[in-house]
């Protein structure tokens, strides 16, 4: 067999046993990580899930009222949005109850709050 022909069967081979270990990481990043929808309206929060693995969590909050909101969990804040519009953050949390609430002054107070569970 020629020189280069080794070499690529060689190459070959390499690829062919690196491809599962870097499926394996793929899957460990997408277990790591979650996504969780939230809306929010007058005056409360619908969460696609109340519960999550811990690691590294996406609130995905979306604003279906008609006054400007807001979604905070852990110290982390999405900025105040307009009616309509969107907006991520990305939270890394351990497990545990955390809560979550708008932080428009009086929104809480009027129900846009709540406890997010952790595992």
């Amino acid at each position: 067999m020629k020189r280069p022909t080794l070499f690529l069967l060689l190459g070959v081979a390499l690829v062919a046993a690196a491809a599962p270990m870097a499926l394996s990481a793929t899957r460990q990043a997408h277990k790591a990580s979650t996504s969780v929808g939230v809306t929010g309206k007058e005056f409360k929060f619908g969460l696609s899930s109340k519960s999550a693995r811990h690691g590294t969590i996406t609130f995905r909050f979306s604003n279906k009222g008609k006054l400007k909101h807001d979604f905070k969990i852990d110290g982390k804040a999405t900025p105040v949005i307009k009616p309509g519009k969107s907006a991520t953050i990305r939270v890394r949390l351990r497990a545990g109850r955390y809560k979550y609430l708008c932080t428009v002054p009086g929104h809480a107070r009027a129900g846009m709050k709540g406890t997010f569970r952790v595992r």
